[in-house]
């Protein structure tokens, strides 16, 4: 079964990305069964026992635990029971893996590899619980992965999701009113309003990629997310930051979600404030309905800034890109530019 997100892209790249972004989310189970899944691609692992995968997905469960107490949509769990038994010393960490071993993966496993209603077309493991055993089979799908220049990214981008998600429920907003700000200077999305102090969320970069696909907004060359790395991408404003004000006079916030993409630090100095070719507005479009489908945080944040529905949504992008244009004489483009997938 595949997504809008995988037209034009049935990459295995894509198909990870696809779980991530899409998956369901009635608990953050999946995302720390990804990271468990991410260090069996490092270790080059091909089995693996409910038992042994239990000490990461335990550890990365009690991790943000810690930090955000509300990890899924049930009113009771023994799983998460038994994570908040640890944290406050109640059972030891062995008596935590065991726990996890037998209440943990109830649904993750069946549910991590279905998208959309249906399973992906090239699975990143089989269960093997024949006669009382409890294993998985990784295929060479998943250890296909680290072969990928993305792979780089794929931890940070399922820590940003998770970190949306949990903040999200922790904070019990309505979502008409919740808004994810960008702090340009920091690089960095927070949480603000009259009623509550800042909370600072996630990387600007980790929660754009995946939707981008790991690429060049404009260009589709591969980019990083990592700050040392030599690949690392600059966050733009697609629609320039020096028409702020003007903008601000029509209602648009050209510092909103909707507004940010990620680019190739090269192709970003080059095109500084100048107006992308028009034919990169339905790119953005796309890439901010890839939010709206996902059921993110950030999209009802998107929704908020540019529409409830899909035809106000373009109509608002091409206001502000017709806005744009009449404060520009010149439009951009890319001096280098692969076929992009969306």
């Amino acid at each position: 079964m595949t997504t809008k997100f995988q037209i034009n892209d049935p990459s295995i790249e894509s198909q990870w990305r696809a779980l991530i972004l899409f998956g369901k989310n009635s608990a953050t189970y999946k995302f720390a069964f990804a990271k468990s899944l991410l260090g069996l691609i490092d270790e080059q692992k091909n089995k693996i026992s409910l038992a042994e995968l239990a000490i990461p997905f335990a550890d990365s469960i009690v991790e943000h635990l810690k930090k955000n107490d509300k990890q899924g949509s049930s009113a009771s769990s023994k799983f998460l029971s038994g994570c908040r038994d640890y944290i406050s010393e109640s059972i030891s960490k062995d008596e935590l893996y065991s726990i996890t071993e037998k209440y943990g993966f109830v649904n993750v496993v069946d549910a991590f590899q279905n998208v959309n209603g249906g399973t992906i077309p090239n699975k990143f493991y089989e269960k093997d619980y024949k006669q009382g055993n409890k294993d998985i089979i990784v295929t060479d799908n998943l250890l296909k992965i680290k072969e990928l220049f993305q792979y780089r990214n794929l931890e940070q981008e399922v820590e940003a999701r998770w970190n949306l998600v949990e903040t999200a429920w922790n904070l019990q907003i309505n979502p008409n009113l919740l808004e994810v700000k960008h702090d340009n200077e920091k690089s960095q999305f927070f949480i603000e309003s009259s009623f509550m102090k800042r909370i600072d969320v996630t990387s600007v970069r980790d929660s754009l990629n995946g939707y981008q696909k790991g690429k060049c907004f404009y260009s589709f060359q591969d980019i990083s997310i990592n700050k040392n790395d030599t690949y690392t991408c600059d966050v733009d404003h697609f629609l320039p930051h020096v028409n702020k004000l003007e903008h601000s006079k029509q209602g648009a916030n050209i510092n909103g979600v909707w507004n940010l993409v990620l680019s190739d630090s090269s192709i970003n100095s080059d095109k500084k404030a100048k107006i992308p070719e028009k034919r990169f507005l339905e790119r953005l479009f796309n890439r901010n309905e890839f939010y709206i489908e996902s059921k993110h945080p950030l999209a009802e944040t998107i929704i908020n800034q540019t529409g409830q529905t899909k035809d106000t949504r373009r109509k608002f992008l091409q206001e502000n890109y017709n806005l744009a244009l009449s404060l520009s004489i010149h439009r951009w483009k890319p001096s280098i530019e692969i076929k992009g997938t969306f």
